[in-house]
């Protein structure tokens, strides 16, 4: 049966998240079978609007079975063929719903750092990124729902009043936030465990997430000046990267590269991936999560690096809007949660306070950032 708020949610992926145009491309990719039902919307929607949908069907499952033997060359021609059509496309719409994210949990590291290198990198980070309108989300099946430990049910209400969010009023609010990081050289990390991290962001691109690269949104970012992070952050949010999940990761800094990297479990396969190569142990990106709707972590993150009052310090590859010049093939949002319930914290920009606990001290900057403020009208 159709579900209505899938229809409203296609609304808002063709008309704003990708602003989809007739005669335009656009490559829809679904994982999980789940995912389908919104996947025909986006796609019934978007013929209906004059475009020109190319759609696939993949998950974990179905990859898994090609990243056991396949070649190096094999995965170069498989790039050579996704890129020609990512090349083709002027957006870009991921709907990932995979019944079992823990498919991949026993594939080999370096056959994930040659997938990464010689196929994602090129197709995704390297075109679908940098040169189409794209937008990334997930779909709210009962493998998400149990990774978020919740009733299905009750965790679909919670998906949807958490997508269909009005973010033409959640871009507005992030203008003065915007503004001040422009305005921002150094910046102090206090928070969980033994937090301490200084870094420096002068010169560097500031972006608003609202609605036009991920759903559900609400971020603002920029990235470290390479070499300028030093000091101590202990991630307080398990992250589920390749079906391994990892908890209470603590990394070390020197001039801006990771010297330490411990966690609860598989630190070994931590290790691993920051050695993907050799920029991969310094940090491309630095954003604060920033959606009121989203209060607790839930293992996946698209989600959890848009929760209010959190922040995310990124190993490996930074965006081209905002360049420290750091390049790598991996791209890792870990995230720290700054809320009275997770131990609190905060955060400094040039000295001065903006933000305690996950409440920016600036009345004006806080008040954007309600439920009540974001809203969608019927």
């Amino acid at each position: 049966m159709k579900d209505k708020r899938n229809e409203i949610l296609a609304r808002t992926l063709i008309n704003y998240s990708t602003d989809l145009q007739p005669g335009e491309h656009i490559y829809i990719e679904m994982k999980g079978k789940e995912a389908t039902e919104l996947g025909k919307e986006c796609i019934r929607q978007a013929t209906e609007k004059g475009g020109i949908p190319f759609w696939f069907y993949n998950d974990e499952s179905i990859l898994r079975q090609f990243l056991q033997s396949a070649t190096e060359e094999q995965f170069k021609e498989m790039a050579e063929f996704h890129l020609a059509m990512m090349k083709k496309s002027a957006a870009y719409l991921g709907i990932r719903g995979s019944d079992n994210p823990f498919d991949l949990a026993d594939i080999p590291e370096e056959r994930m750092a040659a997938y990464n290198r010689l196929f994602y990198r090129p197709v995704h980070l390297e075109q679908r990124v940098r040169f189409t309108k794209w937008c990334v989300m997930r779909f709210p099946n009962n493998a998400m729902a149990q990774l978020a430990q919740m009733p299905q049910e009750k965790f679909e209400e919670f998906y949807y009043d958490v997508c269909n969010v009005d973010y033409a009023k959640m871009s507005k609010a992030m203008d003065p936030l915007v503004k001040l990081m422009k305005q921002t050289e150094k910046v102090r990390l206090a928070g969980p465990g033994d937090t301490d991290l200084t870094f420096s962001i002068k010169d560097i691109g500031v972006v608003k997430c609202d609605g036009t690269r991920n759903i559900p949104d609400g971020e603002v970012y920029t990235a470290p000046v390479r070499e300028s992070v030093n000091g101590v952050i202990q991630y307080n949010t398990p992250s589920l990267k390749d079906g391994t999940v990892y908890e209470d990761i603590r990394f070390e800094f020197k001039d801006g590269k990771i010297i330490k990297a411990t966690c609860k479990s598989s630190e070994d396969k931590l290790n691993k991936v920051l050695d993907t190569d050799e920029n991969a142990r310094y940090i491309g990106e630095f954003s604060l999560g920033l959606n009121p709707m989203i209060t607790m972590p839930m293992k996946d993150t698209l989600f959890d690096e848009k929760i209010g009052g959190s922040i995310h310090l990124t190993p490996g590859a930074c965006y081209d809007e905002a360049p420290n010049g750091n390049k790598s093939d991996i791209h890792w949002d870990l995230i720290m949660i700054q809320t009275p319930e997770y131990g609190g914290g905060e955060i400094y920009f040039d000295d001065k306070l903006i933000r305690k606990d996950g409440k920016f001290t600036d009345a004006s900057l806080e008040a954007g950032f309600t439920p009540e403020n974001l809203k969608m009208e019927a």
